[in-house]
């Protein structure tokens, strides 16, 4: 038996042996093949347990993080780019195609100014041609009104080229294009470096998979320092086989909601979660495998398509964590981000119009920027900073490990 069993232990013995704990995750990411150049993962904390409830390795939002910790990413944003190309001058970020978001744009400039400040000359280069028509740039105004140009770009030789200044030579390429709709590059053709890898797009990507990863990384830490592991993770279930439009599985999808409340506690609350969805659509919450066989047409059509009409045939069912964080009297959880296996800060979203087990990550969500030590809980603020760190550095690793089985590493 574990001897680290609540959740107030294991914040005692986080903050006690977090060096011991830092030398453990740092030796496990070295071991890995391959690990997210950038990410960002969502916790929520509980009064019983702390949870990675997604991660997102094609990250928005470095718009939201606080100025002091986007200036002590620099330094990681270059050293992690040195590391896959030491000879790195010019970036490319690949972004979506999503130009009407204004606020996404205003991530942009600020992961593009982020990486100028590490002395890279950046562009934002783009191959989707619907954006262009007979142009080859297009200049647009985030919301803080700061100007973001997209260049036409193709693959020639191999390499990334900007077509309307063939004398720009890409060194490297940071995606930030999900792919739940794949791009039209010849991937592996590429000799540009290209990271995160487009093979881990939503495309193909699944939730379900990354979950037993992440469930599988928790469990071994939790045995090295003898912790239970439920204390650092949601319970899930995975679903296949079902088609919302036509109630095919539903039936099983019921089932594997009962099959977890009945593992959890008669008052669980579940999260439907398709398991390609994105920018979090298609996400429900019922309280019982009754309530799926009940959903109406609406319902169901909105856990059918996903972004660019990804068809949803798979469902993640997991445990709804309630949150206890709170912001100005609304429910909140945390966002960490991470460069290079390191967490570089975060923010809290939160949602007026929600409870505090609901999805968050929907209409009337704000995000409220803080450093690590402004995070109000009322509780021990280095404690926090060492907990938080430490899911989202596993949920790191599980996408290193989810990454070698995906890309046969």
């Amino acid at each position: 038996m574990a001897s680290i069993q609540t959740k107030a232990e294991l914040e005692k013995f986080a903050l006690k042996n977090w060096n011991a704990i830092n030398d453990f995750l740092v030796n496990w990411q070295n071991e890995l093949p391959l690990l997210p150049i950038y990410s960002s993962v969502d916790i929520r904390e509980s009064s019983q347990k702390f949870a990675a409830i997604d991660h997102n390795l094609y990250p928005a939002g470095f718009n939201n993080i606080c100025s002091l910790d986007l200036e002590m990413s620099v330094n990681i944003f270059k050293k992690t780019i040195y590391k896959y190309y030491p000879e790195t001058k010019t970036v490319s970020i690949i972004p979506e195609s999503n130009t009407k978001n204004t606020f996404y744009l205003d991530h942009l400039n600020a992961l593009k100014s982020t990486l100028e400040a590490g002395g890279f000359q950046v562009f934002f280069t783009s191959f989707d041609e619907e954006l262009f028509q007979d142009q080859s740039e297009i200049k647009l105004l985030s919301h803080s009104e700061h100007e973001i140009i997209f260049y036409k770009s193709s693959v020639a030789n191999g390499k990334i080229m900007v077509d309307s200044h063939p004398e720009i030579h890409i060194d490297f390429a940071l995606l930030n294009n999900d792919q739940s709709r794949p791009l039209p590059v010849p991937w592996t053709e590429l000799t540009t470096p290209v990271h995160p890898s487009p093979g881990m797009g939503w495309y193909c990507r699944q939730k379900n998979i990354y979950f037993k990863h992440y469930e599988m990384a928790c469990q071994k830490f939790a045995e090295h320092f003898s912790i239970n592991p439920d204390l650092l993770s949601a319970k899930y279930k995975a679903v296949d086989g079902v088609d919302f439009s036509t109630k095919e599985g539903l039936e099983n999808l019921a089932k594997g909601v009962d099959q977890l409340i009945s593992e959890t506690s008669p008052t669980t609350k579940v999260f439907l979660k398709p398991s390609q969805g994105t920018y979090g659509m298609g996400i429900s919450v019922v309280n019982s495998g009754e309530e799926v066989l009940a959903m109406n047409r609406k319902e169901r059509n909105k856990m059918d398509i996903g972004k660019n009409h990804i068809k949803f045939t798979s469902v993640l069912v997991q445990e709804g964590i309630e949150t206890i964080i709170t912001y100005d009297g609304a429910p909140a959880e945390i966002t960490i981000y991470l460069v290079g296996g390191e967490s570089v800060g975060g923010f809290m979203r939160t949602n007026k119009e929600r409870g505090t087990v609901s999805n968050l990550n929907s209409k009337g969500m704000v995000f409220k920027k803080f450093c690590f030590t402004e995070i109000e809980q009322g509780a021990d603020h280095a404690q926090q900073e060492v907990i938080y760190s430490i899911i989202a550095r596993l949920a790191n690793i599980a996408s290193g490990l989810e990454m070698k089985e995906l890309l046969s590493l």
